[in-house]
């Protein structure tokens, strides 16, 4: 670069860098911010933050540990972290290894170096968006209920559900563990034999929560589909495929991620397979 020399002269400046490290324009070009020139540009803009400290000098070092943000957005400077989301099909238990023998997660991470596992859980009976990486501290945070990532479903339910009964999901009702509402709630239409199609949103964690609310206004589910997770959506991803997530999806999440950890600063081992399920 032009202005490398220059840049790393400036090692001693007030931005008080590592002394290791990597220059932050290229750590950003390595992540998928932009080009080496267009992440200079961005840094001059001041619209780059190392460690919460707006960074204006292209030379600053960062470490992969480091956090970095552009015009607020988290981006991931360690290559090692993998990102997947996963269109997880019925009859898969959200487990890497099933003590019943049932099929389970190997299936769709068997394919990638890392050793990758699942961020919360779905039930064997509910198909859907699972997250699947190898970065302990954003699954504990995604799947952990208090911090309260929205989801959202698409329930097939039986008998023909009046806006009413939307309604009340909305509201709240009483379950035998509490009282719950629903973030969202909204009648798609109808479907073949006299059932609904209701779209449920809610950021609550209590195991097979959608179903149970369903239930509890007449309405049992027949099929149910997580359709969102946070500010990652299914599209058009394929039942059993899977993909990696795109540089704004991973931004968006690690922001969440992030924010969450400034918190609550989990002390608790993660254990991102005990964490609450629909």
């Amino acid at each position: 670069m032009s202005n490398g020399s220059s840049s790393d002269s400036n090692s001693n400046g007030s931005d008080a860098p590592n002394p290791e490290g990597e220059r932050l324009q290229k750590v950003m070009a390595a992540a998928g911010v932009a080009s080496r020139r267009v992440s200079e540009d961005l840094i001059a803009q001041g619209r780059v933050t190392v460690n919460g400290e707006i960074v204006t000098e292209p030379g600053r070092r960062v470490l992969s540990t480091d956090r970095v943000t552009v015009d607020g957005t988290a981006i991931q400077l360690d290559t090692t972290k993998r990102y997947v989301m996963l269109n997880k099909p019925i009859g898969v238990v959200s487990s890497m290894q099933d003590e019943a023998g049932r099929p389970d997660l190997r299936e769709f991470t068997r394919d990638y170096d890392e050793r990758l596992f699942n961020v919360g859980r779905l039930d064997a009976g509910t198909s859907g968006l699972l997250v699947l990486t190898n970065d302990g501290e954003l699954a504990h945070v995604l799947a952990h209920p208090s911090f309260g990532v929205s989801k959202t479903y698409i329930a097939k339910v039986s008998g023909s559900m009046s806006a009413q009964t939307v309604s009340m999901l909305t509201k709240g009702i009483e379950l035998d563990d509490g009282p719950i509402h629903a973030d969202k709630a909204r009648m798609l239409g109808t479907a073949s034999g006299g059932a609904s199609m209701v779209e449920v949103t809610l950021h609550s964690g209590r195991n097979r929560i959608v179903r149970r609310m369903l239930d509890a206004v007449g309405h049992p589910v027949i099929e149910l589909v997580r359709r969102q997770f946070g500010p990652l959506h299914l599209g058009s991803l394929g039942v059993g495929r899977t993909r990696d997530l795109t540089k704004a999806e991973l931004g968006e999440l690690l922001t969440i991620s992030r924010g969450g950890q400034d918190a609550a600063a989990p002390e608790a081992p993660v254990e991102p397979e005990s964490s609450a399920r629909e």
